[in-house]
C-alpha cells in the first residue's frame, strides 16, 4: 500500500510587523471575526425591529468578556499553581493560553450585564447604573449572540492552524495527515548564529510514508556566503541532527533521528553552499480544521433556525442548540488533539471534555425549557362538541 497523503504546513504566524509589534494570524483572524460578527449583529437586529445602535455597545462588550474571559480560563482551569504563584504574568497574553470554556462563561456574565445594568464612562466618571434594555431579554440577546460566536469560533481556529498550535495527535491511518513545520525553520535559523540564512520545509519528492506512519520532510537550507562544503557538511552531522532530535522532545513535529545521520546533499553556487536534508516528520490530524468546519456547520445551522422563524422562535432554543452541538463536537475533536497541559497526561477525558460535559447538558435543558415554554404560550385547541 502506498501512504502518499500529506502536507507540510509551515507559514510564518506573524504576517508583518508594524513599530515592532507582529501582527499574527490568530490576532488578525480574531478581529475579521468579530468585525463581520458585528455586521451580521446589525443585520439581526434591523430585521427584528431593535435599535441597531444598540450593537456597538453589545460589541464592546463581547470583545473584552472574550479575551478576560478566555484568558481566565486558561489560567484557572489549566494552569492554576503557574499564574497563581506570579500573578503578573496573567496579564501576558501573547505568551501564555487562552481557553474558550473560559471565552464562554465570560460572555454569558457580559451579556448579563449589557441586559440588566448601563455601563458607560460619563463626564469624567464611571458609571453603572440598573436598567433593563426594552424589548432585549437575556435569552434573547444570547440566542442572537450565539450565532456570530460560531462564526468567530470558525475563524479563531482557523487562525490557530495557521500558527501551527493546539495541533492534532499523530495519524494512524494512511489517508492523510499535516506536517508542521515552521517550529523547526525557525529553530534551524534562529540557532544557526548567521551561519543558515533560509531554511524551508516541503514534502519529500517521493512522499512515502513508512510502516511507522513517518512522513519524509525535505529542508532545504542556505548557508551564509563563505561557509564551504566542509563546514556545511559538518553542522549538518551535529548542529542540525540535534535540532530535528530537540523537536521531536518538544512538540514532536519531527521523529528523532537517533545515531543514525539524516541524508543530505550539497551543493555550491556562485559561492554560496546550499543543501537538501531529509528528516522524517510526524502527519498529524488539522484538528484547527475539523473544529473550524464544525463550527460553520452550527453557524449556518442556527442562522437557518433563525431565518425560518425569526421572532417566532421560542427563547433560548439557539442558545440551547449552540451549546450541544458546539461542545459536542468539541468534546469529540479533544480525542484527536494533544494535551494542552501535563496534568492531563493520564486521564480518561482531558481537561477540555470534563468542561464541555456540563455545557452540554445545560444546553439540553435549554433546548427543553423554550420548548415546554412554547407549548405554553400557545392557545389551547378548542373542544369539539358532538351535537345531536
Amino acid at each position: 500500500m502506498e501512504l502518499l497523503h500529506f502536507i507540510v504546513w509551515d507559514p510564518d504566524p506573524s504576517i508583518f510587523s508594524i513599530f515592532g509589534l507582529d501582527v499574527r494570524w490568530y490576532g488578525l483572524m480574531f478581529a475579521v471575526g468579530f468585525l463581520i460578527g458585528q455586521q451580521i449583529m446589525f443585520y439581526l437586529y434591523r430585521q427584528e425591529g431593535k435599535p441597531a445602535q444598540d450593537v456597538e455597545t453589545l460589541t464592546i462588550f463581547m470583545v473584552v468578556a472574550t479575551i478576560i474571559g478566555a484568558r481566565l480560563g486558561h489560567v484557572f482551569f489549566y494552569e492554576p499553581d503557574k499564574y497563581l504563584s506570579d500573578p503578573i504574568q496573567i496579564l501576558n497574553i501573547r505568551g501564555g493560553g487562552l481557553a474558550s470554556h473560559g471565552a464562554a462563561i465570560g460572555i454569558l456574565t457580559a451579556l448579563f450585564l449589557y441586559v440588566n445594568y448601563l455601563i458607560r464612562f460619563h463626564k469624567g466618571k464611571f458609571e453603572v447604573k440598573k436598567r433593563k434594555r426594552p424589548g432585549q431579554s437575556y435569552l434573547w440577546v444570547v440566542d442572537k449572540v450565539v450565532i456570530v460566536t460560531a462564526f468567530i469560533g470558525a475563524l479563531i481556529r482557523i487562525g490557530n492552524f495557521m500558527n501551527s498550535e493546539i495541533v492534532g495527535m499523530p495519524t494512524q491511518t494512511p489517508e492523510y495527515g499535516v506536517v508542521f513545520g515552521h517550529w523547526l525553520e525557525e529553530s534551524i535559523v534562529r540557532n544557526s548564529q548567521g551561519q543558515i540564512v533560509s531554511a524551508e520545509a516541503s514534502a519529500e519528492e517521493s512522499g512515502r510514508w513508512n510502516e511507522r506512519f513517518e512522513a519524509p520532510v525535505l529542508l532545504e537550507l542556505e548557508f551564509r556566503k563563505g561557509i564551504d562544503t566542509a563546514a556545511a557538511a559538518q553542522y549538518i552531522r551535529s548542529d542540525i541532527q540535534q535540532m530535528v532530535r530537540y523537536q521531536s522532545r518538544g512538540e514532536a513535529f519531527f521523529t528523532d533521528p537517533g545515531p543514525e545521520p539524516l541524508p543530505y546533499s550539497l551543493q555550491q553556487r556562485s559561492g554560496v553552499v546550499s543543501a537538501r536534508v531529509v528528516a522524517n516528520g510526524v502527519p498529524r490530524h488539522p484538528t484547527q480544521l475539523y473544529e473550524a468546519a464544525s463550527y460553520l456547520f452550527i453557524f449556518f445551522l442556527l442562522f437557518a433556525i433563525w431565518s425560518r422563524y425569526k421572532g417566532r422562535a421560542p427563547e433560548g432554543l439557539l442558545f440551547g442548540i449552540f451549546l450541544v452541538t458546539l461542545f459536542g463536537f468539541r468534546f469529540i475533536w479533544e480525542f484527536m488533539k494533544e494535551n494542552q497541559v501535563a496534568f492531563e497526561e493520564g486521564m480518561v477525558l482531558n481537561m477540555g471534555q470534563w468542561l464541555s460535559i456540563p455545557l452540554v447538558l445545560a444546553g439540553v435543558y435549554f433546548i427543553l425549557q423554550s420548548l415546554r415554554r412554547k407549548r405554553s404560550e400557545e392557545p389551547p385547541v378548542p373542544s369539539q362538541q358532538k351535537v345531536s
